[in-house]
């Protein structure tokens, strides 16, 4: 096994890729509402809860970015701008890739059928704030259902990074995290229209963070009761479900790497394939479905099990072509082979 992976985050992003797949296909075209009629439990399920999953993904982003720039909870004390450059490079060449798989797709499902899930084609300014992770923030429609995490993710590495870096001269960084958490957790978190900004999602990235703390073995039992002591009490607060579900993954990451699960379990082949490929599924999947969409109704097709056949296949389909988009887009060589021709350096943040 490859020492430098670590199983459960394997197995918790194969799971939670997934769902966010099954998710989109429930929520969107004439597949989900020609399957609804047959299955309407199960479609509603997916609509309502799958989405959920990608907190998944926001504490395991915390829980690395922790590692990889805070591993015993110190501060930052390089400049945090290059390293903020270094992950935009990074996340930039699959992420300009799938846009354009996303504007291909949505140009050849038009032509097909006419529905609202189609994006419309981009005008400039729209593709130079996707190209500035800022499409959201500036008011722009994505052209893509999974691109508005890609910029949220961007936005939460910078104020990770920033606050660490700040915390040089505070003495404790760990705590400047904790007390951003807390706010996000008890307030902005509680603020749906703030849902375009960091500060929303950092109560579940924070969490994370002090997850990958909670493994030094001198503090565990401290900061395992921090994550469950304030994440219990936000949701004493307010409950919600998607809080809940980042504090159990949370808890999931400490006490795994407390004690030694996260490098061990689950050692499936299967797992870690489709946790390697999970984020170029959750950036392809898209425009996959949406041509599944778009072909059922250029051949025709309207019986509910049709559909549901066709979004199997819109399934299966999205991971192979999520598949080819590692290999040759995603992989850190293939990226690099790509940014090297570009005459970037994507770097290793």
């Amino acid at each position: 096994m490859n020492v430098n992976r670590m199983p459960l985050i394997d197995a918790l992003k194969a799971i939670g890729s997934q769902l966010i797949v099954l998710h989109h296909l429930a929520a969107y075209g004439p597949l989900a509402n020609a399957a609804q009629l047959l299955v309407p439990a199960t479609i509603g399920w997916f609509y309502d809860y799958a989405r959920i999953a990608v907190q998944i993904f926001l504490v395991i982003a915390g829980f690395l970015a922790a590692r990889g720039m805070s591993p015993q909870g110190g501060a930052l004390t390089a400049s945090p701008w290059p390293l903020i450059a270094r992950r935009y490079l990074r996340l930039a060449i699959p992420y300009f890739a799938a846009i354009a798989l996303a504007i291909a797709g949505a140009a050849l499902a038009d032509v097909w059928m006419n529905d609202e899930s189609i994006p419309a084609r981009p005008t400039l300014a729209q593709l130079a704030a996707h190209a500035l992770l800022l499409q959201s923030v500036l008011g722009f429609d994505s052209l893509s259902a999974g691109l508005w995490y890609i910029a949220i993710d961007f936005q939460l590495f910078a104020l990770m990074t920033l606050l660490l870096w700040a915390g040089r001269r505070a003495g404790r960084a760990e705590w400047l995290i904790l007390a951003m958490a807390a706010g996000s957790l008890f307030w902005f978190n509680r603020i749906e229209n703030l849902d375009i900004w960091a500060i929303y999602f950092f109560g579940s990235y924070g969490l994370g963070a002090a997850a990958w703390w909670s493994g030094d073995r001198r503090r565990a039992a401290a900061w395992l009761g921090i994550i469950a002591g304030v994440a219990l009490a936000a949701l004493f607060v307010d409950f919600r479900l998607r809080i809940a579900v980042a504090l159990a993954v949370a808890l999931a990451l400490g006490l795994g790497r407390r004690s030694g699960l996260l490098e061990r379990w689950p050692d499936w082949p299967i797992v870690a394939f489709l946790g390697r490929i999970s984020y170029a599924l959750f950036l392809v999947h898209f425009p996959v479905c949406l041509l599944a969409n778009a072909l059922f109704v250029r051949l025709g097709l309207h019986a509910p099990g049709t559909a549901l056949a066709f979004m199997a296949m819109a399934w299966a389909a999205s991971i192979t072509v999520a598949t080819l988009f590692y290999r040759w887009v995603e992989k850190p060589a293939a990226s690099g082979r790509i940014a090297a021709a570009l005459g970037l350096a994507p770097g290793k943040a």
